[in-house]
């Protein structure tokens, strides 16, 4: 299913923008709980509305780490392109600002988020900030980050947003002609030293999504098939190209 665009006519009428992202989100953990996470592990999809849609989706740890899936399947195998944008980055004196990344101890403990962008986060620059804020206080906190932008109605590159936050725009610099993206990010700790690894890909209307990989922790990495959810969305709500 090529990517199709939901902010302009006829789709933004007949299939609103709003239930495409929440339904994708939907999609994306029951592909996540069906069969691609271990045991331990639940894909929680969240919509949040206030001043805009935010809709992400949440890959939580819950019991102590096991080795594979039911029947034996491993979970570790698959191993990610390396990354094309890697530099050293200090967390330490990163201000959070108003964005607080909680953690309950004893509870379900927050591995890694997927952000599907909407226009009310590519607006204003105050937007852009705020969301540059949440991604950049998951990844202080050491969860893996992935964005998906696919808003035709704006250009703002919030991937910019992010590394000019966290003062690493000239290592991490990265545009997209097409306005739409997705990225992954990976915080890694080795040898005292903590990096960002970092996976943009270009997207386009009319092309296919790409696979991202989604880290889970320092060495445990899924693949994300964005093509796969998407096309699921599509299906579910009929949308026929």
């Amino acid at each position: 299913m090529p990517l199709l665009d939901h902010f302009h006519r006829p789709l933004s009428l007949e299939r609103p923008w709003e239930g495409i992202h929440s339904t994708w989100a939907a999609m994306m953990a029951t592909q996540l709980n069906q069969g691609q996470l271990p045991d331990e592990y639940v894909a929680m999809p969240l919509v949040t509305l206030g001043g805009g849609v935010q809709v992400d989706v949440g890959t939580f740890q819950t019991e102590e780490p096991q080795a594979s899936l039911p029947g034996g399947v491993a979970t570790r195998l698959w191993a990610p392109p390396q990354a094309p944008l890697s530099t050293v980055v200090d967390f330490v004196g990163l201000d959070v600002y108003e964005v607080r990344v909680m953690q309950h101890m004893g509870g379900p403990q927050l591995r890694s988020a997927i952000e599907i962008v909407s226009p009310a986060n590519k607006d204003r620059a105050s937007h852009r900030r705020a969301f540059a804020v949440k991604c950049a206080a998951y990844l202080q906190q050491g969860v893996a980050v992935i964005i998906i932008d696919v808003v035709t109605e704006r250009t703002a590159n919030l991937h910019t947003a992010i590394v000019e936050l966290l003062g690493l725009a000239c290592p991490l610099a990265w545009d997209t002609s097409s306005s739409l993206y997705a990225v992954g990010y990976h915080p890694v700790h080795a040898a005292g030293v903590q990096r960002l690894d970092v996976w943009p890909e270009t997207l386009a209307v009319g092309a296919p999504l790409p696979t991202l990989p989604l880290w889970l922790g320092e060495d445990m990495c899924l693949p994300l098939a964005l093509e796969t959810s998407y096309s699921a969305t599509c299906i579910a709500l009929r949308i026929r190209v």
